[in-house]
């Protein structure tokens, strides 16, 4: 009986995974050949050159991307893939081998990604924050074979073996001369077609390491219906403008780079995130969707009303903000200036979508991460492993998705409950059945006998008019146990007052949760994705006894 109610529920979900991706135009009931076409390519090519090909038969002349460059066609990504393919295979380049990445969102990392889908080759996007030692254990512990970087990060592997080579995917400044280009490489690779990998292959997406080393999570997409879990409650459509300025070697960015090919729509990125450049190129290029992290987001709102409102974004539909998490007055303060188009996802690397909080949901609950997908299940559990389903009670988050991961390139596994995945994050559920994010698992401390969540003071701390941005944290405390310190940045321009702000926070919470340590920084350590990287929050000395 529980296999026949499996094998009803997922025939259920692929037809509900249809009809999404038919409302956005990805597959068509009028042109049933081309989709079932569309469909069978993902199984032999993978979801991105499935996606080329399908839009080199149908808009061949069509913008693929535009960058800091120009633009450049579907039809010329085609060729220049095949090329790096071809130039990659004739290095000796082969399905079984690792091909480390790390470049900046622009052209030369979706030829990167295309070319090595089209050999097959496992490929290892690297963070572009990360330093030298991480980058070179990363590579070992990977078996990379072959590198294929941006001219600035050439120091970074100035240790590493002459037996892999490295090949540059961007140069602009010609520092460095003794590393190939991908337009040599192409310059000189064999002519022909290219046969069909063995098997579709596999990126491997790292975790932020915030608090450790990152882990590689391999992931492989055979079925075009996993788009669903993203379309179902983002309404993406066919043939738009989506504007990517979160990291494309985050899950967030490749993501949405997927989409956008897969969808047939146009690429837009640039190098490095600037808010103006980013208004003014959502104007020229009528973009539909942008694609960001929440830190982003803030910067583009601290900017002047007057600025904002002397950019056209009537085309601007979605504003999709995933990767860490988005503070309460963030999600008003944009709905009040852009209106509702704010689209906030919760997820992990490990399983990409758990849910996601639409317009109407922030409308009502803006500290909210919304419901899951049709085809996503998202449970709470306690330390026990019992099931938690009454209202505003925390646990911990597990996620079930045609997306989910749960066994890490290094053989280790996350925790899992009933074919579930654990997200390492705590939360809580409203009685409309909406998600609420608490905090890191880790980031819970227990004070004097109370449970403290970190999240729920920065939150309050981010709507003090002098703080512009805030982390809190636990630290040992010889008679509670555990206290907390919190780090704030100040409004540029103004003073913040410890004490004030200390009672700024006993007058809103409980006595517990008010944090011991105030310490004053001009700036939080974040990465790429936004995340706090809390390790180098604990090595910050502390100032003098008025930070008490």
């Amino acid at each position: 009986m529980p296999g026949l109610r499996k094998v009803f529920r997922d025939a259920v979900g692929r037809v509900h995974s249809l009809r999404v991706l038919s409302e956005a135009g990805m597959v068509s009931h009028k042109n049933v050949r081309m989709s079932m076409r569309a469909l069978r390519e993902v199984q032999v090519w993978g979801p991105n050159v499935a996606a080329l090909r399908r839009a080199v038969r149908l808009n061949p002349d069509g913008v693929a991307v535009v960058d800091d460059r120009g633009s450049v066609t579907y039809r010329q990504l085609d060729r220049r893939s095949d090329a790096i393919a071809q130039g990659l295979r004739a290095l000796g380049v082969q399905h079984t081998h690792v091909v480390a990445v790390m470049c900046r969102n622009h052209r030369g990392m979706v030829e990167s990604l295309l070319a090595c889908a089209k050999l097959g080759v496992r490929v290892l996007l690297v963070n572009t924050g990360f330093g030298a030692p991480v980058v070179l254990d990363l590579l070992q512990r990977e078996r990379a074979s072959l590198v294929i970087h941006d001219e600035e990060f050439t120091p970074l592997f100035h240790q590493l073996p002459p037996s892999i080579p490295r090949w540059l995917a961007w140069s602009r400044d010609g520092l460095d001369r003794r590393t190939p280009t991908l337009d040599q490489l192409v310059a000189k690779a064999p002519r022909g077609e290219l046969a069909p990998p063995r098997e579709p292959g596999v990126v491997i997406q790292l975790t932020s390491g915030t608090t450790g080393t990152p882990k590689g999570t391999p992931r492989e997409i055979r079925s075009v219906l996993t788009a669903s879990d993203f379309l179902d409650r983002i309404p993406m459509r066919a043939n738009e403008s989506t504007f990517i300025a979160a990291p494309i070697f985050h899950s967030v960015g490749y993501s949405h780079l997927t989409l956008a090919m897969s969808l047939g729509s146009r690429a837009v990125l640039h190098r490095r995130f600037d808010p103006r450049k980013t208004l003014w190129s959502l104007q020229g290029q009528r973009c539909t969707t942008l694609v960001l992290v929440p830190t982003m987001l803030q910067r583009i709102m601290e900017l002047d009303r007057s600025v904002l409102d002397s950019y056209d974004l009537s085309n601007l539909r979605i504003v999709f903000s995933s990767g860490s998490p988005i503070a309460p007055e963030l999600v008003q303060r944009t709905t009040a200036v852009l209106g509702p188009v704010l689209y906030n996802l919760y997820g992990s690397t490990e399983v990409a979508v758990a849910t996601v909080a639409t317009p109407e949901d922030l409308a009502v609950a803006p500290s909210s991460v919304g419901l899951p997908p049709h085809n996503c299940d998202v449970r709470l559990y306690d330390e026990q492993g019992n099931r938690i389903t009454r209202s505003f009670v925390t646990g911990r988050i597990f996620v079930r998705g045609s997306l989910t991961v749960n066994l890490y390139t290094d053989g280790t596994q996350k925790d899992s409950i009933d074919g579930l995945v654990a997200t390492g994050d705590l939360g809580h559920f409203d009685p409309s059945g909406r998600l609420y994010f608490d905090g890191r698992e880790d980031d819970m401390i227990v004070s004097g006998g109370e449970n403290v969540y970190p999240v729920e003071v920065e939150n309050l701390l981010m709507t003090h008019y002098r703080v512009r941005d805030a982390a809190v944290l636990g630290v040992p405390d010889p008679e509670y146990g555990q206290r907390l310190r919190a780090f704030v940045v100040p409004v540029a321009g103004t003073r913040i007052d410890v004490r004030e702000l200390r009672e700024f926070v006993r007058t809103r919470l409980a006595r517990h949760k008010v944090p011991r340590e105030v310490v004053v920084v001009p700036k939080l350590p974040r990465n790429a994705t936004g995340k706090v990287v809390r390790r180098q929050l604990m090595s910050i000395r502390l100032g003098p006894p008025q930070a008490h």
